[in-house]
């Protein structure tokens, strides 16, 4: 059993991996969308992660198959399943009490300007947001929320929401199995040696398109502010 024994722990995903397993793996899942305050938690880092122990994390919870392949993909259902209930519970919520989370108070677990940038993502890019919000910090955790507030067709959401939770769970968790392997025997190089690289690396990747959005919306809603000369 892994101890909590710094801040940082709460950012590495093989923390919570050997803390709780396949269980509590879900669950973070889960929360990040179903409970909105999962977005502090490792989202990407820790599916990819995820993949790396595919095998381990499904032997020890229900028994090998004795198939990296099939092990691998009973992980990515699994994980795919969870996201797709946490953002139904998302939606409903912001169906039923949305609006009122415009006029709630900036706390320890929410932020009001990541509903905005949701909201602000939504309304570009229309349905296929909930499908590329999966791949983004953040906004993912408040999207299934303002899909429900504008009242978005509810089978067309669930439609999007299964695509986009199985591209996500099903790419980095493959990725994260077989790029290890790939590393093993080609390289002779076990990536769970080098987590905290391969977390840092992901983490940029996943969060370059928010900071650039922030970035940019930033200076476009600056200039539309600007009084005209």
């Amino acid at each position: 059993m892994e101890h909590f024994e710094s801040w940082k722990d709460l950012l590495n995903p093989e923390f919570y991996i050997k803390l709780g397993g396949f269980w509590l793996i879900l669950f973070i899942i889960f929360a990040e969308t179903g409970l909105f305050v999962g977005f502090f938690l490792p989202g990407d880092s820790l599916l990819f992660v995820s993949g790396i122990y595919a095998q381990e994390l499904i032997a020890e919870t229900f028994g090998s198959t004795g198939s990296e392949f099939l092990d691998t993909t009973i992980l990515a259902t699994c994980v795919a399943v969870a996201g797709i209930i946490g953002n139904e519970v998302g939606y409903w919520f912001g169906l039923k009490a949305g609006p009122a989370l415009y006029k709630r108070e900036d706390s320890t677990f929410f932020k009001k300007k990541y509903l905005f940038q949701a909201h602000d993502f939504f309304e570009k890019h229309g349905a296929l947001a909930v499908i590329m919000a999966r791949f983004l910090p953040i906004v993912r955790t408040f999207m299934p929320i303002v899909a429900g507030i504008v009242k978005m067709d509810k089978k067309e959401f669930l439609r999007d929401n299964i695509i986009g939770a199985f591209l996500w769970a099903f790419s980095l968790i493959f990725a994260g199995h077989y790029l290890n392997e790939l590393f093993k025997t080609q390289f002779d190089i076990d990536l769970k040696k080098h987590l905290e690289m391969i977390i840092i690396i992901i983490v940029l990747i996943t969060t370059l398109p928010v900071i650039i959005k922030f970035i940019f919306g930033k200076k476009e809603s600056d200039e539309n502010e600007s009084p005209n000369i």
